[in-house]
């Protein structure tokens, strides 16, 4: 059995695969639109129409029930619902029975440490049929030792079952990680429908107050930051020691994004930022420690919080620090202060504060004056993969394909009218709302139902038109125009990265705990004095360098040569 003579293989290298490693009544009833069975060709030509085909489905429904397993992210939300079994999961585990005859389990894996988790699950040979990662480098790992199905033939074989995947996500997409040398296929990415990426936030009312102009330079934003430091009093009064200029957390190449990215070349190749860019915090490019530099500047003239790098990925000190309004400023995600109806960022601002709320600003120019950002690829998102212990690889596809039916998206992520959203009147845009208490089952763990929509993130409605509309409408409890600011925002001079198809680099699955030792640099670099910057900069990078960083880079760099030759640039 494949299973038995995975164990020693896959349990050996747990430890190493760890250490390598964001009005109707409530009711289950499906839309009418969401009840629609997929349409599926014969597979005999010559079968008889009430005969099963070689798959044991009958009209693209499974004969006899079939089980999978699938992964689930946990976010362990206080308020919350469990994970792995609420109105949710009961209604997608109620449709996949009406559609395909397949059952559906849950398997929670915690949001914050899912790399480590889905390792030690394929290590013990405990992994649900259908998991997902944002490490491809754990996917590659174990498909190196046999522990992973090669998808390639899969789909070419149920091609006729999978019409709503292939109209969603494309050849481009779901054939990205095929190699080219050996024609395997590991993973299936997932796409994004929303590519707005990064924003930096600052308080208005606060500027308001000081008299400050929004800041459009990077001098104008450190000039506003020392304002804020030296009104402390005036702007927080007796909590005036709290002031806390500019905030962010350990994740330095997240949430100083839009400084890095600033320092970067805005002419960058392709063939660079492919070469580079294994390490999606930008640590390796060109421009990089000089935007750290700056950081550095403003830690030692206490703008920045002190207590940024020793803060635990899950904390919520800093969340609870901004609500509290003793923050002027921060980069997160595009529109992190409205998410979280009334437990939002800008919601509690505001009720503790008159005209409390953070802005989305553009204030870090690159060398031409623009405000080159790098937006998502609507590529590049979660990978679907499944392990060499799925008995049921047909019936994992159709969970896929049903996660692909726009008709079901749509529900996962707005639900029902009056308990998960409402129609507003003047415009029609979808206006989301978290189920009150008498729908609690109903709640919504992340953002957009992420969590289940797994091939798309982003909100997915019946039309374009419709969908934008109601993103301006999407949070509770904030001003549309405030959201509509946010997207733009981000999206100003915007890149998309382009997607790069080589194969795996081998090298991404050998590097010795790559991203805790460039946290540690970025922290480190930060906090050091002056004087010190380039002595701890460089020594971190050539640690991280030496642990599999260059090899990677090597790597990267001779398979783009041997794919695309001496071009630089990609259509």
């Amino acid at each position: 059995m494949k299973k038995k003579l995975l164990t020693v293989i896959l349990a050996a290298t747990m430890v190493l695969s760890l250490v390598a490693c964001g009005d109707k009544k409530t009711s289950t009833s499906t839309p009418a639109s969401a009840s629609k069975t997929s349409t599926s060709v014969s597979k005999a030509d010559d079968k008889k129409a009430d005969e099963p085909d070689a798959r044991g489905m009958l009209n693209g429904k499974f004969v006899e029930k079939r089980s999978i397993s699938v992964e689930c992210y946990d976010r362990n939300v206080s308020e919350g619902t469990e994970a792995s079994n609420n109105a949710w999961t009961k209604w997608i585990q109620d449709q996949m029975l009406e559609r395909y005859n397949v059952e559906v389990t849950f398997v929670p894996v915690s949001r914050w440490t899912e790399k480590e988790d889905v390792s030690a699950l394929l290590a013990a040979q405990n992994a649900p049929d259908i998991c997902y990662t944002y490490g491809y480098e754990i996917v590659q790992s174990y498909a190196q030792m046999g522990g992973v199905i090669d998808l390639k033939p899969l789909l070419d074989e149920n091609r006729d079952l999978l019409n709503n995947m292939f109209d969603w996500l494309g050849e481009s997409v779901i054939y990205q990680d095929l190699d080219p040398a050996t024609g395997t296929l590991w993973a299936i990415e997932g796409k994004r429908n929303e590519t707005a990426r990064i924003n930096t936030f600052v308080r208005k009312d606060w500027l308001d107050k000081l008299g400050i102009a929004v800041p459009t330079t990077k001098a104008e934003f450190e000039a506003m930051l020392v304002k804020f430091k030296e009104n402390a009093e005036t702007l927080l009064g007796a909590d005036a020691a709290r002031m806390v200029p500019f905030s962010m957390s350990s994740d330095v190449g997240w949430r100083a994004a839009n400084i890095i990215e600033s320092f970067m070349d805005p002419d960058i190749t392709d063939k660079e930022l492919y070469v580079n860019g294994y390490d999606d915090r930008k640590f390796t490019e060109n421009g990089t420690k000089e935007a750290i530099r700056l950081l550095n500047k403003w830690y030692n003239e206490g703008l920045i919080w002190k207590d940024f790098a020793i803060q635990a990925t899950d904390s919520t000190a800093e969340d609870d620090m901004i609500k509290a309004g003793f923050v002027g400023a921060f980069m997160h995600n595009y529109d992190y202060p409205f998410r979280g109806d009334v437990n939002s960022i800008n919601y509690t601002l505001a009720s503790l504060v008159e005209g409390g709320k953070f802005i989305a600003v553009n204030c870090f120019e690159d060398k031409n004056g623009k405000y080159t950002k790098y937006s998502y690829s609507n590529t590049g998102d979660r990978k679907a993969f499944f392990p060499a212990t799925n008995d049921e690889p047909v019936a994992s596809l159709c969970y896929l394909e049903f996660m692909s039916d726009p008709s079901v998206v749509e529900f996962l992520q707005m639900g029902e009218e009056g308990v998960n959203h409402t129609v507003d009147a003047a415009t029609g845009a979808w206006v989301y709302q978290q189920a009150d208490e008498a729908h609690h089952d109903w709640y919504v763990n992340s953002g957009k139902n992420i969590d289940y929509t797994l091939n798309c993130n982003g909100l997915r409605l019946a039309t374009p038109e419709l969908t934008n509309l109601s993103l301006a409408y999407g949070y509770a409890e904030v001003d549309p125009a405030d959201v509509k600011q946010a997207i733009e925002a981000a999206m100003l001079d915007a890149r998309a990265p382009k997607t790069v198809s080589v194969g795996d680099i081998n090298a991404e699955t050998e590097g010795v705990d790559l991203a805790t030792k460039r946290d540690t640099t970025f922290a480190k670099a930060i906090t050091a004095a002056v004087a010190d910057f380039d002595t701890v900069w460089d020594a971190g990078m050539a640690e991280y360098l030496q642990a599999g960083g260059q090899a990677i880079i090597d790597e990267r760099k001779t398979a783009w040569e041997a794919t695309y030759g001496t071009d630089t640039m990609l259509p």
